[in-house]
């Protein structure tokens, strides 16, 4: 469980690549620049005050480590300074939504900030906030910093739902044309992708793809993408964990393109150069538009499993196995598998609804070529136990129509919602007053 991971409230995303390329020289700079005086970002204090409310260093401390508890590798010095001023900006924006709804009278109430702590706890912790709270302060947070996290999002929805929400308005017409265009390409794919985009200049790039080299090699040994995003990415998904949701190529930009129709479920690639920077993509998953997806199917299956003593030898282990395989291929067929495991000693668990998407990525394929009768290959290993999976059943999903009328319409609200949600949020920063130490 990684903090980071446990609450996720923010707005839905959007569906397409949301970073641009820069524009050459908008303010009309000058080729070559002299800074005038001293100029480390890198010495700076960690602290700021925003319209009054002081952020300390140990609110970025707290913050920092709910952010690396994500991670299974020990960061640089170089990596935490660039975590830290990135925590630091997540944390003034934070401050500004709540600063906003507590000033139109939209404060959010304290049992709603304990509910959601609770809430999380459930999820985590078998509704024990207490081994909840222990875990925060074990990895050097603590449960305020999360409740200020919570706090903010409420206040971030509280927000949008008066200040946004009521003025997004999407016609007929459009749900309409989006309806023809999805029935005129059924059957093309489409990618659930993640995004983690860097910008980048001429001057900087090289420092900015090691950046994303960095990222990618986190993120390779074990670094949750979504907090990953969240605090690194500069498109305005990252407050979702970078996600785009279902995208069709031609929605994308062409180097994407060309990279997402080679990428397969659970696959990263990065960095990719784009027009303005780099972009890490990560392949949450894959359909067809409007079609039925195999994976959606409900199995009946039997788990056939053998485990070995503690003590067992190599040889005495293959033996067993080459025992098991052969029995297993003796079983004429579920209503068998029961008798022909208790006279080879094996173990029997059945379930008879299990979707088959729920299984791990390499099992749903061997699944979905089984006819009713059959097994897999046996996996497994002697300290874990081998096993197969018998077939015994499959109700296939229906024909997927596609999504309906106001599925569309809830969709293309949220899109517009999103995209002036972080208007708002730059007019906030904007018009803050904000002094750092």
């Amino acid at each position: 469980m990684t903090a980071l991971a446990v609450v996720s409230m923010a707005l839905a995303p959007v569906a397409a690549s949301a970073q641009q390329a820069a524009e050459p020289n908008p303010l009309g700079l000058p080729d070559e620049v002299n800074v005038i005086g001293e100029n480390d970002p890198n010495t700076r204090t960690a602290t700021a005050i925003v319209n009054g409310h002081v952020i300390t260093g140990t609110d970025v401390d707290h913050r920092l480590a709910l952010l690396l508890s994500s991670s299974q590798r020990q960061v640089t010095e170089a990596e935490l300074v660039q975590l830290r001023q990135r925590v630091l900006r997540n944390l003034i924006d934070e401050t500004l939504q709540i600063q906003s709804a507590e000033a139109q009278e939209m404060p959010v109430e304290t049992a709603q900030i304990e509910q959601t702590y609770a809430r999380v706890a459930a999820q985590n912790f078998g509704q024990d906030t207490q081994r909840m709270d222990e875990y925060l302060r074990s990895i050097g947070s603590s449960p305020e910093s999360l409740k200020r996290q919570i706090h903010g999002e409420l206040s971030w929805q509280n927000i949008l739902g008066r200040n946004i929400a009521p003025f997004v308005n999407v016609s007929e017409e459009e749900v309409n044309e989006t309806m023809k265009r999805l029935e005129e390409s059924r059957g093309t794919d489409e990618y659930n992708l993640g995004e983690i985009y860097i910008s980048a200049t001429s001057e900087n790039q090289q420092e900015r793809l090691q950046l994303a080299q960095q990222i990618v090699e986190q993120l390779r040994q074990g670094g949750q993408f979504q907090a990953y995003a969240r605090q690194f990415s500069e498109a305005s998904t990252a407050s979702v964990g970078g996600e785009l949701g279902f995208v069709r190529l031609g929605q994308l930009p062409m180097e994407l393109a060309t990279v997402a129709q080679e990428m397969q479920p659970g696959q990263l690639v990065g960095p990719v150069p784009i027009p303005g920077g780099f972009s890490i993509l990560y392949l949450i998953d894959k359909r067809q538009v409007m079609m039925a997806d195999p994976r959606d199917a409900i199995a009946s299956l039997k788990q056939i499993s053998i485990t070995f003593p503690a003590n067992v030898t190599e040889e005495i282990a293959a033996r067993r196995v080459d025992e098991f395989v052969t029995g297993v291929q003796s079983m004429r067929g579920c209503g068998d598998a029961d008798e022909a495991a208790a006279a080879m000693d094996a173990d029997v668990v059945t379930n008879d609804q299990i979707p088959i998407r729920q299984l791990p990525d390499q099992l749903q394929n061997l699944v979905l070529q089984l006819q009713v009768g059959q097994a897999t290959q046996p996996f497994g290993s002697i300290s874990e136990g081998v096993r197969v999976l018998m077939l015994c059943g499959r109700d296939d999903p229906q024909d997927y129509s596609g999504p309906s009328f106001d599925e569309l319409m809830a969709q293309k609200e949220d899109e517009r919602i999103n995209k002036r949600a972080q208007r708002y949020l730059r007019d906030l920063r904007n018009d803050a007053y904000i002094e750092y130490n």
